[in-house]
């Protein structure tokens, strides 16, 4: 691993990539005159692109995905072995594979008791959907179908999932769509001051009986679902205030609300946990999953279920209609529970939640002692390697630094040679919160390099 690569071997993927690749989340125009970016190699938690540039990748592969870091040949030799003996069977029958990830799986998520495959974060979150939505039709003439989501949050990119999104700048030009799914309030303690009759005191308590008031709005014989992520991602790094995860479960159990929690970010380690809510002690009915799950090694998500949700789609065998039906045509792939047993066994034989606790904690430290030093530093927040930092104006209104701004200071990052993030295209006004989310192997020399790039980026972007 040297990252050298010479101009001849590299120039005709760089013209093809300009003139055949559709970039995710770009503006192509400046592809016409300078070259798309293409990261060629990685291990560990540094990529190479085509120049050579090494980078140390703080946002684990662009979108909090390659928890194990890169270049695990376990996980490649698994899956190649794999391909090799059964490469794919429609998910109507099962595989090894995917019978002992699941097995894998549910040992660490008690309570859950059935894993639905597919192949994207966004069709997980669908499948859940489509169970509200089929459940209403079986038990309750189709009036329970509703499905609660909230401010703030993310479920994917499809329109139901969109429908679901409460991120606008990403929603916008996309509607119509699907109805049936409303917004509840955000839980962003820190911008509490925005939302008319929050307390100081219970802010958690408060903020997730503003659920309940839409619940009541909307009639709790409407309301089928509710789906949350843990601690919200693209939406700024939003850690729950104390007492909110508890009382949302009160509320569900009250008014015979499924509680979906999207774990597509969280899953897998990245919180410290194998799961994000097993920090607040939530019984969930489904869990959808994704980005961790193999490291990005293959594509696999999951929708997880405990087995009161499964029996509700087998108490009548006669019935033709009384089963989920569904198919994800690449959940029945076998790379991905190949690919995520070995992840999975890396992340515990090499003790990396107990890693992820540690470096998360260090690098929140270290961010704090970066907003002694710079008033643009308005808040840090997070949990185990899932931080962000708010960049704000002025500490007293908290009013959000210009998006230009953000994005210099990740730019100048880049140019570093460290690769960081921040929210995007999600909060008309308030796409201001630096994001960082390093591979679960972290060290603290990694912690250090990225903190430092932060550092020398502030000063120049806010001197």
């Amino acid at each position: 691993m040297d990252g050298n690569f010479t101009e001849n071997d590299i120039s005709r993927v760089v013209e093809a990539d300009r003139a055949h690749i559709w970039h995710h989340l770009s503006q192509h125009k400046p592809y016409e005159t300078t070259d798309p970016r293409i990261i060629v190699e990685g291990k560990g938690m540094k990529v190479w692109d085509q120049k050579g540039k090494e980078h140390l990748d703080a946002v684990s592969g662009g979108v909090w995905t390659v928890n194990v870091g890169y270049g695990r040949e376990r996980i490649a030799n698994a899956v190649r072995d794999q391909l090799v003996k059964l490469n794919y069977f429609a998910g109507s029958a099962g595989s090894i594979p995917g019978a002992m990830f699941a097995e894998k799986l549910i040992e660490k998520m008690p309570g859950l008791s059935r894993v639905y495959y597919c192949n994207s974060g966004s069709e997980a979150n669908e499948k859940a959907f489509k169970m509200v939505r089929q459940i209403a039709h079986k038990r309750y003439g189709g009036k329970k179908h509703k499905v609660l989501y909230r401010d703030r949050d993310y479920h994917g990119t499809t329109i139901s999932a969109l429908s679901a999104g409460g991120q606008d700048e990403r929603n916008a030009q996309y509607g119509p769509f699907t109805p049936g799914f409303i917004r509840v309030p955000h839980c962003l303690e820190y911008r509490a001051f925005e939302q008319e009759g929050a307390p100081v005191e219970n802010y958690g308590v408060w903020a997730a009986d503003q659920i309940e008031e839409v619940i009541l709005a909307e009639g709790p014989d409407t309301v089928g679902g509710l789906c949350l992520e843990p601690v919200t991602a693209g939406g700024g790094v939003i850690t729950p205030p104390d007492g909110y995860w508890q009382r949302v479960q009160e509320i569900c159990k009250k008014y015979d609300i499924l509680l979906h929690i999207d774990e597509v970010v969280c899953g897998v380690g990245r919180t410290g946990r194998w799961f994000g809510y097993q920090h607040y002690g939530v019984e969930p009915d489904m869990v959808t999953m994704a980005k961790g799950v193999a490291s990005g090694y293959a594509a696999i998500a999951c929708l997880v279920t405990n087995e009161k949700v499964f029996d509700l789609f087998k108490d009548d065998a006669t019935d033709p209609m009384n089963y989920f039906r569904d198919i994800s045509t690449f959940g029945g792939c076998t790379a991905g529970p190949t690919a995520g047993i070995e992840n999975m066994a890396i992340i515990e034989e090499e003790g990396l939640l107990d890693n992820t606790v540690a470096q998360g904690d260090y690098m929140v430290g270290k961010l704090e002692e970066l907003a002694d030093k710079y008033a643009c530093i308005g808040q840090v927040r997070g949990k185990g390697l899932f931080i962000g930092a708010e960049l704000v104006e002025d500490r007293e209104t908290r009013k959000p630094v210009a998006e230009n701004l953000v994005q210099a200071v990740v730019g100048d990052c880049m140019q570093q040679g460290v690769i960081i993030g921040a929210t995007n295209r999600s909060l008309p006004g308030k796409n201001n919160t630096l994001c960082f989310s390093p591979a679960l192997i972290a060290t603290k020399d990694d912690i250090d390099h990225i903190c430092d790039a932060v550092e020398g980026a502030l000063g120049r972007v806010f001197e």
